[in-house]
């Protein structure tokens, strides 16, 4: 799988610049890179439940309850980007929109006793990414540096719908992984779709 140099390579060759050896380097491609990767990355990961980025937990309860609305707290993991899914063992493990809670401060609050969360996870090892999410957040690099790297706003559209591209065919390839999630008949125009 390709590297986090390869990754931000891969941007840097969308753009038609220098690429790099090392983030740390001194030169102007790897100071931006360097300064924008993370924040890049971390909202590429919030845009779509990538199969290779996701976790399950079990939350342990906080000591301190919320001080109103809410009877417990429990600390989120320190890698959540997002929280997919919301279960307790009280409701036979019902999903998130069957439960009232809310997310406050890297708390999850709820009047559940027991939780299980299914997240987005920032995991930096770059060898667990599939193809499509290192070529999709390539592109979303690509995009973002666009303008000070080359200082054209043609380039920067041009990689902003290059990016939208990539991260739509991203989402197909990977949704199609694994069996699809079951629809809430709840909703009956989703059910009757379904």
């Amino acid at each position: 799988m390709a590297s986090q140099v390869e990754i931000c390579n891969g941007a840097l060759n969308q753009l038609g610049a220098t690429t790099i050896l090392s983030l740390t380097e001194d030169s102007k491609n790897a100071r931006i890179l360097n300064q924008r990767y993370n924040a890049v990355r971390d909202r590429v990961f919030r845009e779509h439940p990538w199969n290779c980025l996701t976790k399950r937990a079990k939350l342990a309860q906080d000591t301190t309850a919320p001080t109103y609305e809410f009877t417990y707290a429990y600390t989120l993991p320190s890698d959540n980007l997002r929280i997919l899914k919301f279960a307790d063992i009280a409701t036979s493990y019902a999903v998130s929109n069957d439960i009232n809670y809310k997310i406050e401060n890297g708390k999850l609050l709820t009047d559940s006793g027991e939780v299980y969360i299914l997240y987005v996870a920032r995991i930096t090892d770059t060898s667990v990414y599939d193809t499509s999410l290192s070529e999709t957040l390539s592109a979303a690099l690509a995009a973002d540096i666009a303008y000070a790297i080359t200082g054209s706003t043609t380039v920067l559209e041009l990689m902003e719908v290059k990016y939208k591209d990539k991260l739509k065919d991203a989402r197909f390839a990977d949704a199609t992984e694994g069996m699809p999630d079951e629809i809430d008949s709840d909703y009956p125009f989703i059910a009757s779709r379904y």
